[in-house]
């Protein structure tokens, strides 16, 4: 596959895909979606990649999903790979989040550690991207969170009972609010973060040794953390809440509200009406 969205290179056993729709805060799009994971198996292929780096070209990590694909920004927007356009199926089968899970599934199954290098903005589903890599390090400056649980729907991947303790999975996705990489490292959710001047370095600096180990001892260890995670319900519990997915974008009282203000009166609008009390707070985003 010929890449548009990302940038994909191979450096001293490091594959690094970079999210390269910077004007758009590399929102993920379908198109930038399908490249991503096509340069995931691509890079598990490769004999000469032990580590997979993920990040963001621009002044952000991932600003979420492309809005327009489902937001209501488009009379005919284009859906990820996967998609079913059955009358049977479509309005009520969770088509979003069901290729939500499939796409970053792949970093999960992966048999090789794939690493997120964050700053910026990781909001919504980039939160969910870096989520499901193995191993994030970000700039203590990051803004993480999932705002749209304020108003729009619940997560697409719900993880986060799987990242931390019920106290901040409860608070974070009932209020919609960020925090700050530093703090994410604090509660458990980042493996490390580092000052953002530092944090290119600070990367490489825990990758270089990474590329030493042998894939297959790496691989071994994946796998054992991974079916524990597994055994625990991980896999099932995160398939299981497709459907409150549904029910809670388009059928609850007051679902599609945020869809259809972002129609009306554009996404601005749909973000003031969501974020605006949070905002008067002094809460970010």
């Amino acid at each position: 596959m010929s890449y548009e969205n990302i940038l994909y290179g191979v450096t001293d056993k490091i594959a690094t895909i970079t999210l390269n729709r910077p004007e758009k805060r590399n929102a993920l799009s379908p198109a930038l979606r399908r490249e991503l994971v096509d340069a995931l198996r691509t890079a598990e292929h490769d004999d000469e990649v032990t580590v997979i780096l993920i990040q963001g070209a621009g002044d952000a990590f991932c600003a979420g999903y492309d809005m327009n694909s489902y937001a209501g920004g488009d009379a005919n927007p284009e859906r990820p790979a996967g998609w079913n356009h059955s009358e049977l199926f479509e309005s009520w089968t969770g088509q979003f989040p069901r290729s939500a899970l499939r796409d970053w599934f792949t970093i999960w199954d992966l048999m090789k550690p794939v690493v997120a290098k964050i700053h910026g903005y990781c909001l919504a589903g980039g939160s969910e991207l870096m989520s499901m890599c193995d191993i994030v390090f970000a700039a203590d400056d990051t803004i993480i969170g999932y705002p749209p649980t304020r108003a729009q729907s619940t997560p697409d991947i719900d993880y986060f009972p799987w990242k931390m303790s019920m106290a901040q999975a409860k608070y974070l996705q009932l209020t919609g609010n960020s925090v700050t990489g530093a703090r994410a490292e604090q509660i458990g959710w980042i493996a490390k973060s580092f000052p953002a001047a530092e944090l290119d370095d600070q990367v490489m600096r825990e990758l270089r040794p990474m590329t030493k180990l042998h894939p297959a001892m790496l691989a071994a260890n994946k796998f054992t953390l991974n079916q524990s995670y597994e055994t625990m319900g991980m896999r099932a519990a995160m398939q299981a809440c497709v459907p409150w997915y549904v029910i809670a974008r388009s059928f609850r009282p007051g679902g599609g509200e945020f869809q259809r203000l972002a129609a009306d009166e554009g996404l601005k609008a749909a973000l003031a009406w969501r974020d605006g009390a949070f905002k008067a707070e002094g809460f970010p985003l």
